[in-house]
């Protein structure tokens, strides 16, 4: 019978997201066929978990076009980006745990292509006075994966609600990464608090 190696591939992603330390024989077992059908696709761990890679960075690249990063306000396209990646939140989770795939000279360049495509959104907030200038795109970029791992890593373990996903990490990056403008008036209100107006005393009628 022939293998799909989609459906071995997305069958090991399903059951890392949720387990990071399952084995092959696991692997093997949640996709329906033995070890040694397994290793004729994967020769080990390191294999898989590199196909695993190539198919993560594909679906977040499919997700950045997806998402229109270039169309609106920024903050916007922010919202859009968590939305698409959703589904795929899970294994780029898992992904940013194998710390193999983030050293040396064997790093995939799909990742500094997702970097620079995320960065570049924060960076085009900021020149449209939308983000903070005083964080950098890079730290924000840094922050979105974070905040997307820790979502993912909550909704495997039952601790939040799928649907509040997106919700939840678009509200606390934004919630940290908008620039806030204050009102005129209340620009006006702190001048005259720090500045009051000198105080005159009516002339005094003398009695005759």
């Amino acid at each position: 019978m022939a293998v799909d190696r989609d459906h071995v591939l997305r069958t090991a992603a399903a059951l890392l997201t949720r387990k990071a330390t399952a084995t092959m024989d696991e692997v093997a077992k949640a996709a329906g066929i033995s070890r040694a059908t397994l290793h004729r696709h994967f020769a080990g761990r390191d294999a898989l978990v590199r196909a695993l890679e190539s198919l993560g960075i594909e679906e977040c690249e499919a997700a950045l076009d997806a998402a229109r990063l270039d169309e609106g306000p920024a903050r916007d396209a922010v919202h859009r980006l968590v939305r698409e990646i959703e589904p795929s939140a899970g294994l780029l989770a898992f992904l940013y745990t194998e710390n193999q795939l983030f050293e040396g000279e064997q790093q995939n360049a799909g990742w500094a292509r997702i970097d620079d495509r995320i960065a570049a959104l924060f960076r085009r907030g900021q020149q449209s006075g939308e983000f903070r200038i005083d964080l950098s795109p890079v730290w924000l970029t840094e922050a979105l994966y974070g905040l997307l791992g820790s979502g993912a890593w909550a909704v495997a373990e039952g601790r939040v609600a799928r649907n509040d996903f997106t919700h939840m990490i678009v509200e606390l990056l934004l919630g940290g990464a908008l620039r806030h403008h204050a009102p005129e008036h209340h620009a006006a209100q702190h001048h005259a608090a720090q500045h009051p107006a000198p105080q005159h005393s009516a002339p005094q009628r003398e009695e005759s």
